[in-house]
């Protein structure tokens, strides 16, 4: 019998990988994100340089060269304003705005993922509807509330837009639905309520989310303007985005001073930020917000 033969492929040879044009791409994409980087961080380095420029001196345009730097414009700064004052009066409504936020969201949560009520989908979606409410509409009826209850230039009146967050109900909703529900029935044959279940089982798991709250409350009590605007009329009452308000003048600025208190407003946010960069970045991958 004839034999078999057996034909076989022409062994191919392996394409060698491209190096050099991934080094190429590699380097590329990194000089892309350096200079992204550093035009979003031009702003905030032409400020700090400003304001240690000697009498704001802006007329040769943005500068990264400074003579004779001087600390002059913070000492201005402090002697115009009472500025640890109003430092202290944004920290308090902050910390205060935060500690509500917490409360009443994650009580609302709670309630809109665990317990079922009817229309409770309706609910939540007019809840979230408010979301797509700007300030700006809510400031004319605020103020009659206030001013009706006699809380206009207080600190009640400061507080009073942040005691509950639409978004912070949705965000620490999103977190509670992923907490399992039979932690929820071992603690219930266990003797515990609502209340005990929401404090000793659920907000101990949805601690990433509670830190991302934390930071958003922060800072957008941190830099609201125009509801102290409308509000506050006493000095010892302003936080700083009203106070440093006062700093620019109906003819000439001093334009260093401002710069300097933009740098005294800015720092508790970017110290926040890096301490709970990966608070915020776990809370969102936990709650599965894109």
């Amino acid at each position: 019998m004839p034999e078999s033969v057996v034909i076989r492929p022409a062994s191919q040879k392996p394409v060698a990988p491209k190096v050099g044009s991934q080094k190429l791409g590699r380097a590329l994409l990194w000089l892309a994100l350096v200079l992204g980087a550093a035009l979003m961080m031009f702003p905030f380095l032409w400020t700090v340089i400003t304001s240690i420029t000697p009498q704001g001196n802006l007329s040769g345009g943005p500068s990264l060269i400074v003579r004779d730097p001087t600390l002059d414009a913070y000492r201005e700064l402090f002697d115009a304003i009472p500025l640890w004052r109003i430092i202290l009066n944004s920290f308090g409504v902050a910390i205060v705005s935060i500690g509500l936020q917490m409360v009443t969201g994650s009580m609302a949560a709670y309630a809109f993922s665990r317990l079922a009520f009817k229309g409770k989908g309706i609910v939540f979606g007019c809840y979230l509807a408010t979301l797509m409410i700007p300030l700006q509409v809510l400031v004319a009826p605020l103020f009659m509330m206030m001013t009706r209850l006699g809380l206009n230039d207080t600190y009640f009146a400061l507080l009073a837009p942040n005691i509950a967050s639409a978004f912070g109900v949705f965000l620490l909703k999103q977190a509670v639905d992923a907490v399992p529900r039979e932690l929820d029935e071992a603690a219930r044959i266990d003797g515990a309520g609502h209340l005990r279940i929401w404090a000793r089982v659920v907000m101990p798991l949805v601690k990433p989310s509670l830190a991302a709250l934390t930071v958003f409350a922060f800072m957008e009590s941190w830099n609201s303007f125009l509801w102290p605007l409308v509000v506050i009329r006493s000095p010892e009452l302003m936080t700083l985005p009203l106070g440093l308000s006062y700093l620019q003048g109906q003819f000439t600025t001093a334009w260093n001073v401002v710069m300097a208190g933009s740098v005294v407003s800015i720092l508790p946010i970017v110290v926040v930020y890096l301490f709970a960069q990966r608070h915020i970045i776990a809370g969102m991958a936990h709650t599965g917000l894109k």
